[in-house]
């Protein structure tokens, strides 16, 4: 354990995780994609269970994005198999008694029944839970999200529940999938890669990053902890002096 664990007093609220490199990991060892996506998983459960442990009030996990479906259809087949092989090693074995919640955020309705049965049902284990809350980005987008709350509001604005002029940012707000929670305070990408891709693009207006050179699947509590002390270095303005 890093020697600047954090406490409790002194975390971010909400966390976000871009969960980077799982492929770059099993093809450094000579093995097929899926077994970094397996340890990607393992890795995410090991985490979700340190933030819970630590006092973390919300995490944000950017699994797969809605780019994926670019692919041809052939590819497509192959990355939903791996949506449900993913699906379920990151949450096997999850401890019923825990305290954790999850909520996936993305378009599900292009998944499979499959998989969307499955989504159902861990999300139901955690119903009336009141701790960590895991928010899965799933098939999901920053900015197809924004389209998505732009849209509900033009049939408000349609059926003439709200007019032009009361669409302000609360709004737009109240119509993102992350409706009700703070947003993050800090971003996470492992894998030496420095971008958002797309993710939380509206939510993450003044979070804070943290880029790391490890991939995914290697990525431990310590380099959370480390992720989270560098947050504490910062001096967040928002704007002001």
């Amino acid at each position: 354990m890093a020697n600047n664990q954090p406490l409790q007093t002194d975390l971010p609220e909400h966390i976000g995780i871009i969960m980077d490199g799982n492929g770059r990991w099993a093809k450094k060892r000579g093995l097929p994609r899926n077994y970094g996506h397996r340890e990607g998983a393992k890795t995410f459960r090991k985490i979700v269970e340190y933030c819970s442990k630590i006092g973390l009030h919300y995490l944000t996990v950017y699994a797969f994005s809605t780019e994926n479906w670019k692919r041809p259809k052939d590819e497509i087949d192959s990355i939903m198999e791996l949506l449900e092989q993913y699906i379920d090693d990151a949450f096997a074995h999850r401890n019923k008694d825990d305290n954790v919640r999850t909520k996936f955020i993305g378009d599900m309705s292009a998944l499979s029944p499959v998989l969307q049965e499955k989504i159902a049902r861990i999300e139901k284990v955690g119903e009336g839970k009141q701790g960590l809350l895991v928010n899965v980005a799933l098939n999901y987008g920053g900015r197809n999200e924004i389209v998505h709350a732009v849209k509900q509001l033009g049939e408000k604005i349609k059926s003439g529940e709200i007019s032009p002029d009361q669409i302000d940012e609360q709004s737009i707000g109240n119509h993102l999938y992350t409706v009700g929670q703070p947003d993050p305070d800090l971003i996470i990408r492992p894998s030496g890669e420095e971008r958002l891709s797309n993710f939380l693009i509206w939510q993450a207006a003044y979070s804070e990053f943290v880029f790391m050179d490890v991939l995914w699947p290697d990525f431990t509590s310590d380099h959370l902890d480390q992720a989270i002390y560098t947050f504490r270095q910062r001096n967040r303005r928002f704007g002001g002096v």
